[in-house]
């Protein structure tokens, strides 16, 4: 579904992505690691076509999204930190949304439901807890049907049922053929719901692999054990 090839992306003097070659299927969530500068966010911006690349190409099923920008209907988006306008009401929000994908014919509103956001439409967004907006942003991200999701941290600042309710709503919309990236430091929540894991360390992939594939190369039954083990062999 989406292929990358010799990917590369600088900052002036700072190369953050070094030729990536990498490939996501249809149908499966991806957990993308790494420390902190490694280059996660600026690979997932340069497929949202928020940062443009130095070289290379990426594809959506086989057609290249460079200069492009009808494609981006196709994907949903939750940012670690969601950024809204702090006058604006949760259903102005929302409402704003629906009004600019208005080519969406069936939204879907089941985390909006399951969060009970309709409860609290008329506050405002300068007035909800972190945890709150992130709840707004996943219902955002799932709501106009996208084959294919990028969240980042998704679960940061959620409690632990919102998170739940937000793990499930991925592995239901995983079963109906859609690609989920996600980038998560929290191994736990990484092995309960990811099938490959892809790490990227210094603007290089340092391994991707599906998770059974990892531990058994590692000889371990805990996934951080094994990422610790085989990011130590490799180095």
């Amino acid at each position: 579904m989406i292929t990358i090839e010799n990917l590369r992306k600088s900052y002036g003097r700072l190369q953050v992505l070094k030729d990536i070659n990498v490939s996501f299927e249809a149908g499966k969530v991806v957990s993308v690691i790494g420390p902190n500068g490694s280059g996660k966010t600026t690979m997932s911006k340069c497929i949202l076509g928020m940062a443009l690349p130095d070289g290379g190409d990426i594809r959506i099923n086989g057609e290249s999204i460079l200069g492009q920008h009808a494609y981006r209907s196709q994907i949903g988006y939750m940012p670690q930190i969601g950024k809204y306008p702090e006058n604006m009401k949760i259903r102005q929000v929302i409402e704003m949304i629906r009004d600019i994908r208005k080519d969406v014919k069936e939204v879907d509103e089941e985390l909006v439901g399951l969060y009970g956001l309709q409860a609290m439409y008329e506050k405002r967004m300068g007035s909800l807890s972190g945890g709150t907006k992130q709840k707004v942003s996943a219902a955002l991200a799932f709501m106009f049907n996208p084959q294919i999701l990028i969240l980042d941290e998704p679960t940061a600042g959620l409690d632990p049922i919102s998170a739940e309710i937000l793990k499930c709503k991925i592995l239901k919309e995983k079963k109906r053929g859609k690609l989920i990236l996600i980038t998560s430091h929290i191994m736990s929540e990484i092995e309960e719901i990811a099938d490959e894991v892809m790490c990227l360390v210094d603007g290089n992939v340092k391994f991707h692999d599906t998770i059974q594939d990892i531990k058994a190369q590692a000889n371990e039954d805990r996934l951080s054990r094994a990422i610790a083990k085989v990011m130590n062999e490799e180095d």
